[in-house]
């Protein structure tokens, strides 16, 4: 059927964006699924981020199901097998962000809106950009999205930060979409010597007190001048409009 009517959504970053594009058409979500918050309320929660209920899902009678990353491989295999639609996005840059907006309107059939959505995130990188050429210096910036072991950020993480004016410490890892592959020791971490560290650690709370306990880390200036963030934007790896538009806002 096209448009789907009825759509199941397993992450977050596909609900938000059906609903800044008006579209009408989810019947299941996340149980992680947050923004909007009247998501939670109208529709079904059938999955976390590495499991689902697939007896769940079958009972809505989907047209698509919406996955993303190798982590729900699995899950996306089953309903397939099962016999429903499914489509697996992987957006893991900013312009994947972009294109994941694009390509989700096109299934949709609301092109215009999901170009004026682009259009609109595009001008507020472009504003962010314009903003960061006028800081004094390039504050050096730990991104953690885990504590043991120390997981650095994903690309579109690194190249917000590089968009509103730091310099993530390591950029060199962020192509490494396998968070085993971004797995950096807290001796490279010192060797760095972050200005500011910004905490994501998966869903659970960031704690800075933990941070400034590890051995060395006493000598970041990071710790120093108590210059921590914890993200409040959000609280897993997938990337979601809001990330763009709350970052660079």
């Amino acid at each position: 059927m096209f448009p789907p009517s009825r759509i199941v959504c397993l992450t977050e970053e596909t609900v938000e964006t059906l609903y800044l594009l008006a579209q009408d058409r989810i019947v299941g979500i996340s149980g992680y699924v947050v923004r909007p918050p009247q998501a939670r309320r109208e529709n079904t929660r059938v999955s976390a981020f590495t499991s689902a209920n697939v007896d769940k899902i079958l009972a809505l009678e989907p047209d698509l199901v919406l996955t993303f990353s190798d982590l729900q491989a699995g899950i996306a295999a089953n309903l397939v097998r099962r016999g429903l639609a499914v489509h697996a996005f992987n957006q893991l840059t900013v312009v994947g962000i972009l294109d994941m907006i694009r390509m989700l309107g096109a299934i949709v059939d609301a092109v215009t809106r999901a170009e004026e959505l682009v259009a609109a995130l595009e001008n507020g990188l472009v504003e962010t950009r314009r903003r960061a050429e006028c800081l004094p210096r390039q504050p050096k910036v730990f991104f953690e999205e885990w504590e043991d072991p120390l997981i650095s950020g994903i690309g579109w993480v690194s190249e917000l930060i590089e968009i509103a004016g730091g310099l993530d410490i390591f950029a060199a890892r962020r192509n490494q979409g396998a968070a085993k592959d971004r797995i950096v020791t807290p001796q490279a971490v010192i060797t760095r010597q972050p200005d500011l560290i910004i905490g994501s650690w998966c869903g659970k709370k960031f704690r800075p007190e933990r941070v400034a306990a590890r051995t060395g880390f006493d000598r970041l200036p990071a710790v120093q001048h108590q210059k921590y963030l914890r993200n409040q934007i959000d609280l897993d790896i997938t990337a979601w409009p809001s990330r763009i538009d709350r970052w660079v806002g």
